[in-house]
């Protein structure tokens, strides 16, 4: 039993179960939104990343339509394709694997193989967390779209608050370094300053864009690793 529960999977397991706590905030607050328990649970099910579906639902509950809030949650799920073809890479799945592993490229799965060495424990890491991540989330999903419904108004207990602060809880682990700090800015300016004249769900965005073009154009250290909580390689003497 020791003998399996490898650093990888040790890492994959506290992390899922993290994660997919955050599920039951995406729920009750789906079904607030107006969301049925049935929708909202498919929606977990099949789009599968956080950022996007509290952008999507957001967007939806501040009465935008229904292509804002897609376009808002296709945004940001655009780093998981990045992500992917990292993971195609460093794991190489074949056959019914592939899809599966697709599925379930988020955050966590990535950067649990990232930060290991060995490709053993890549595999390991991937496959616990993204399986992990994925059955706790869709888990909880349900628990907080149970609960949700029969809480009823969510500013009675908060609820309206959810998920500014989950979305918040994600993002902050990853603010390692200066430049995803001054994105990050950047972009809560960009939305603030946009709120009072624009659509619902335009400000969001907008502010996804100024991220994209600054991603784009902007280059960091050559020894930075994929997302700021992730080790980068060790540079070996004399490669400088």
């Amino acid at each position: 039993m020791r003998e399996r529960l490898t650093p990888a999977v040790r890492i994959g397991l506290s992390i899922a179960l993290a994660t997919g706590l955050y599920g039951i905030s995406f729920g009750a607050l789906a079904v607030a939104s107006g969301f049925s328990v049935a929708q909202t649970a498919v929606l977990s099910l099949l789009m599968f990343t956080g950022g996007s579906q509290f952008a999507f639902i957001g967007v939806i509950a501040a009465g935008g339509a229904g292509g804002a809030a897609f376009t808002a949650a296709t945004l940001l799920g655009i780093r998981n394709a990045v992500y992917g073809a990292q993971i195609n890479r460093m794991l190489v799945p074949r056959g019914w694997l592939r899809p599966l592993a697709a599925q379930i490229t988020i955050d966590e799965s990535a950067a649990t193989a990232a930060s290991q060495r060995e490709p053993a424990e890549q595999r390991r890491g991937f496959w616990v967390a993204g399986i992990g991540v994925y059955l706790f989330w869709n888990f909880f999903t349900l628990v907080g779209a149970l609960l949700g419904d029969a809480l009823g108004d969510p500013r009675r207990w908060g609820l309206d608050g959810a998920a500014v602060a989950a979305f918040l809880a994600l993002l902050w682990p990853r603010l390692r370094s200066r430049e995803p700090v001054a994105i990050a800015i950047v972009c809560a300016l960009v939305t603030l300053l946009a709120l009072p004249w624009l659509p619902p769900g335009v400000p969001i965005l907008l502010a996804a864009t100024v991220a994209a073009v600054w991603g784009w154009f902007g280059q960091g250290p050559a020894d930075e690793g994929l997302e700021p909580d992730v080790a980068p390689p060790a540079i070996k003497e004399g490669s400088r």
